[in-house]
């Protein structure tokens, strides 16, 4: 579980392969100077509603990861990410969707036991 944490005040959990493909979105906009709504589902001991911070390039973003090892980065999650961040309703987590093959087609998994004989 890592955190992020906005401007001091705001701090709240996510898993850290999340928060790392998080981190690339949020990272990439802002170098580029653009500015968006950041929204998530607050857990339900803080009343189960939702937050929502305006993300600009002169804020404080702190990544806190607790895991010591770096997240493989899916390029689907990054690209579905970006997509809602480009939107109207602005940055929000969506599902990870499966991973691109390398020629851009959509990864499928194996299934492991069809494999044996």
């Amino acid at each position: 579980m890592g955190k992020f944490i906005y401007d001091s005040l705001v701090k709240v959990d996510f898993e850290d392969r999340l928060l790392a493909h998080l981190q690339l979105v949020i990272g990439a906009k802002m170098r580029r100077g653009e500015s968006f709504h950041f929204t998530w589902k607050d857990d339900p001991s803080i009343g189960d509603g939702r937050t929502t911070v305006w993300i600009h390039p002169r804020c404080a973003i702190v990544y806190k990861f607790y895991g010591s090892k770096k997240p493989a980065i899916n390029r689907a999650w990054i690209d579905a990410l970006v997509f809602t961040a480009n939107s109207p309703t602005g940055l929000y987590a969506v599902p990870e969707p499966p991973e691109y093959d390398s020629d851009g087609s959509e990864r499928h998994e194996v299934d492991r036991h069809s494999l044996r004989s």
